[in-house]
């Protein structure tokens, strides 16, 4: 069963699978990509894949696409991965919401 939505919603937040392009010549949310039977959000960022330094990028491109605080967002899974998991915490409800609303930009 293919997934439908990148995201999932959890107790106190979201999960949201990420696949990253690094040292890409902008940061820039690219909306949704199936592969198989994975759906992931299409970003990407202008850092390197060392040190963290894409992990960091990618969490702060998700909380400014997403309007929300920076603390809030974090690389919880594939830290040394091109697919990743980025947890938002806060109301889950709200960050569905949000979350919805912004990939209408690539349904549009």
């Amino acid at each position: 069963m293919v997934a439908t939505q990148p995201w999932r919603v959890m107790a106190g937040g979201v999960a949201l699978a990420v696949r990253v392009t690094p040292k890409s010549s902008r940061d820039a949310v690219e909306g949704v990509e199936v592969r198989g039977e994975a759906t992931s959000l299409k970003v990407r960022v202008r850092a390197v894949p060392e040190d963290g330094k894409a992990n960091a990028a990618v969490a702060l491109l998700i909380a400014t696409w997403l309007d929300v605080p920076k603390r809030s967002v974090a690389v919880t899974g594939g830290l040394a991965s091109r697919d990743k998991t980025v947890t938002l915490t806060g109301d889950p409800a709200v960050l569905d919401a949000c979350i919805s609303e912004k990939l209408q930009e690539f349904t549009s």
